[in-house]
Order: C-alpha cells, then structure tokens, then sequence
C-alpha cells in the first residue's frame, strides 16, 4: 500500500509518493486532451483505472477580460462577454446590458424585454443541446448528438437574421437592440418551434430510458444538496440535486416574473440526473418563448429600444446627415457620457448556473473594476474532489455533465 500524501504550497498542491513500491501513475487529462472539452488540464493519480486524487489546473487561454474591461467604454465590452460561454453568448450580451441598465436606472419597454427572452431562451437551449449531445457521444453514442447539432444550426440562422452573426453574436445594446426583428427572423422562430419537439422527444426516446445510457450514468459524481451550496454551486447542476435555485425565478429580469414555467429538479444529483435537468429546461425554454410571442401580440410594433439617446447609437443614416446625432454617436463611441459613481451586481440565470457582473463605477468613461461571475469557473473547482475514486472513463462523463466551457472557465 503506498504511502501517498498532499502537500500544499502557495501555488497549488504537490503530490509526493514516498513509498518505492507504489504502482500509482500519472496521468495528465488535458490540457490538449479530447476529452477535457476545452484547453484545461487535470494532473490525475492513477491507481490502475482508478482515480487516487487530482489537481486541477487552469489558465492556459486568460485573457485578461476583467483588466481590459478597465479601459474600454461600456459599449465595447459586449464583445468580451461574448467570449465567455460562447455557446450561448446572447445571455452574456444581455446579462451585461442589463448591468448597465442597472447602473444607469434605465427601464426598458416590455416589448425589449419579451424579445430579449426569446433570444436567452433560445441560447440556453444552443447550451443544454451542446451539452447533452456530448454527453451521448462520451457514453458512446453519436447518433443523438447530429441531432441536435443540425438543430443548433436552425437556433443559429436566426441569431443571423436577428445581428448578423452567429456563434459570438454581439447582439442587442444598452437599452434593447440595435434593430427590431425582422418577419423573416419571425418566421424562422415559428419553423423551428414547429420542427424542433419532436426531434427533441426522439432525442429523449434514445437516451432517457436507455438501460446502457443510465447504468454508465446513474449514481456517477452523485452529489448532495449541502455540498453543491457548499461550493456555490448553481444552474442546472444544482438543481439537479433538488435545490430548486433558478435566478429568473427568485431574482427577476426582463420581464420573467410575467411567464409561467416550472423548475426541474432532480434527486441524487448526479450525471443522469444532469442530464434529464437539461432536457426538461428545454422543454421549459419552449414554453417560455411561445408565451413570449403571445405577449408580443399586446405590445406596440416597432418598439425595440428604450428612449435614451445618451446611450443608444443613433442610425447611421442620421449620424451621415444630422450633426446632433454625430455628435451623440461621438460622445457614446468614445465614452464620453457621464455616469453614476456608484457599484452594481447584476446576475442572470446563464446556461452553466448564475451568470453575475460585479461593477464599481467611478464616473470615468470606463468601469473602475468589473468582476465577471463565473459560473464554470465556480462549477468546475469539485472537479478534482469528486473524481477520487472513479474509474477514468466514469470521470469523463462526470465532466461532460458539468458542461465546462473552457472560456468561461478561464476570462
């Protein structure tokens, strides 16, 4: 029996096994392995098959995001975000948005909002579809997974009909967006709420009661309640565990307090769990975008942005041929507005749990400090815990039902 013991240091963890005897390996998980999905490493010892401990090991793509956002105007880091969870980056846009909005006490037409829903729930659906579909292809099944992903794709040509772009998308502005929805983007939406519930139940049909699918799943990374809060734990991790903590729900935004929808939870918290989670909230984010286009029919065409000038880039047409609306595209572009001294938190119910921005205000033309909540980042520190004592390929799928995105992970 080896003699295996844990040092610590200031940086991170050393592992020493002093017994000559000892069989333990070392396996490095990451940070180019396939299985990690995304540039994240594992240091794992390896008893045979069997995880003895690990040490996770992030920061091979920082970039810094926190530190830049310190030195461009509000407006411009709406492109950062994008590059967090990049599987559903509308979220990030808007979470952002919001904390501006926040910030500057601006109160959005419910039109805004009930746009801005449709294009969150549909990213949380790009989000689980990502996830669950790579959850298959781990446990051995692909079939599922080209499912979803020609699904994706539909998700994703209305993002292009909406901005312009797909995958990082940019999309809306402080106060709403930068052009209402066209009946093309429309008409797109209602094809896919159409087309998409059956693929979705046919999806379930090969998984969900698959005796293979749930003997390689169920009861693996099993947590408790106690311990996912512990870790501050959220999303649909958490509430796979039973903790029914949803930020839409408990702290609402854009509108949600007006849409009917339920919470799943799950029991043991574990890798099947994970997964039923997120295919229900699929079926929840359908239910939440087809009451938001019944509301729209209440509310007047046309609206798509609040009314604040100071803070809204006027159409180029009139900044071409209108010297007041130059010179507020300047004064925006440049960051040249007054605001608020004051500090911030805004947090969004994300793809990965809650998504939160920490903002500190000086009055300046870019934020004095801005902390970016995580959730992978937050997600992902019981990884290394929870892996002592599973088999490798068990903890593969343990990673894949956590869903990390190695951008978020890592700003």
């Amino acid at each position: 029996m080896s003699n295996f013991i844990t040092e610590t240091t200031p940086n991170r963890p050393v592992y020493v096994d002093n017994d000559p005897q000892s069989e333990l390996t070392t396996l490095n998980l990451g940070p180019t392995h396939p299985a990690t999905h995304g540039v994240f490493q594992n240091v794992l010892q390896m008893d045979g098959e069997r995880i003895v401990s690990g040490v996770s090991t992030i920061g091979y793509i920082h970039r810094a995001f926190e530190k830049i956002a310190e030195h461009r105007p509000f407006y411009q880091i709406t492109t950062l975000t994008d590059r967090m969870n990049y599987c559903s980056s509308p979220i990030n846009n808007m979470g952002w948005h919001m904390t501006v909005e926040k910030l500057l006490g601006i109160e959005t037409p419910k039109r805004v909002d009930y746009l801005r829903v449709i294009v969150m729930e549909l990213s949380r659906i790009t989000d689980h579809l990502i996830c669950n579909g790579i959850l298959g292809v781990d446990t051995g099944a692909f079939t599922g997974f080209l499912y979803l992903m020609e699904e994706r794709e539909h998700i994703y040509e209305i993002f292009e009909e909406i901005c312009g772009a797909r995958l990082t998308t940019n999309i809306g502005r402080i106060g709403g967006f930068e052009r209402d929805f066209n009946d093309i983007a429309f008409a797109k939406l209602n094809k896919f709420l159409e087309k998409f519930p059956p693929i979705l139940r046919e999806f379930e049909a090969l998984f969900n009661r698959n005796r293979i699918f749930i003997e390689r799943t169920s009861g693996v990374g099993a947590v408790t309640p106690e311990v996912a809060l512990n870790y501050s734990w959220s999303g649909p991790i958490l509430r796979a565990t039973g903790v029914d903590y949803d930020v839409r729900v408990n702290e609402p935004y854009s509108s949600y307090q007006d849409f009917d929808f339920e919470i799943p939870v799950g029991t043991t918290g574990d890798v099947y769990d994970r997964f039923i989670v997120r295919n229900e909230e699929m079926w929840q984010s359908l239910r939440i975008i087809e009451q938001a286009l019944e509301k729209l029919k209440g509310e007047p065409k046309g609206v798509f942005h609040a009314d604040v000038p100071e803070f809204y880039l006027p159409p180029k047409e009139q900044v071409y041929n209108n010297m007041e609306a130059l010179i507020y595209h300047f004064k925006i572009v440049m960051g040249e507005v007054d605001t608020p001294k004051t500090e911030v938190y805004h947090a969004v119910e994300g793809g990965n749990g809650e998504l939160g921005f920490y903002l500190i205000n000086d009055g300046g033309r870019t934020p004095y400090r801005l902390h970016f909540r995580r959730p992978s980042f937050i997600n992902y520190q019981m990884y290394a815990p929870m892996s002592a004592g599973m088999l490798l390929s068990d903890a593969i799928i343990n990673m894949s039902s956590l869903n990390v995105i190695a951008g978020e992970l890592d700003a």
